[in-house]
């Protein structure tokens, strides 16, 4: 048996069987800074997020992920600029299957976020996506394919809607202590 393997699932379900479910914010954060590819300053995960393989996730700074979201990165990486919001029941996929492959293949690649990106509440963001500079992501959109910079989309799948104002210059500061 791999023992990278052995000591990445037990991490894994150390985090999403027990720590994830923590209310306080400090204890989760601790854990995230050995466990995940990286964690910038500022940036927070609310409970009961769930992580596979959380070596190959990076966010960038002054991150809010909210509660209950999902990030596979078992065979990808997935990385988030400054400044992401990412809603509640958010999932984030970097791996899935081939529906033509006799096989049952699997297929799938890495997802990057641009900085001040808006990912609303039950998006789906599939392998291989690219999502530009403060782009939004409606509620519950399925993301399939890359995504303009300050493009809005939404629908399933998701398609441009309109286009976002490019003088953003928020910086997130959300950091609650029991959530």
């Amino acid at each position: 048996m791999d023992i990278r393997l052995l000591v990445g699932s037990l991490l894994a379900y150390t985090y999403n069987g027990w720590l994830g479910r923590i209310p306080f914010r400090s204890i989760r954060l601790a854990f995230l800074r050995v466990y995940l590819g990286a964690i910038g300053r500022g940036s927070g995960v609310q409970m009961g997020c769930r992580f596979l393989n959380g070596r190959k996730v990076h966010f960038g700074e002054r991150n809010v992920i909210n509660f209950n979201c999902m990030f596979d990165g078992r065979h990808h990486e997935i990385r988030t600029g400054s400044d992401v919001s990412i809603g509640a029941d958010a999932s984030i996929l970097t791996l899935g299957h081939d529906p033509q492959d006799p096989e049952f293949g699997l297929r799938g690649g890495p997802v990057t976020i641009g900085d001040r990106v808006w990912i609303g509440y039950r998006a789906m963001i599939l392998p291989g996506v690219s999502i530009g500079e403060g782009a939004v992501v409606a509620a519950g959109a399925v993301v399939s394919r890359d995504i303009d910079p300050y493009t809005i989309v939404a629908g399933v799948p998701a398609v441009k809607v309109g286009v976002r104002t490019t003088d953003l210059k928020y910086e997130l500061n959300y950091r609650p202590l029991l959530v």
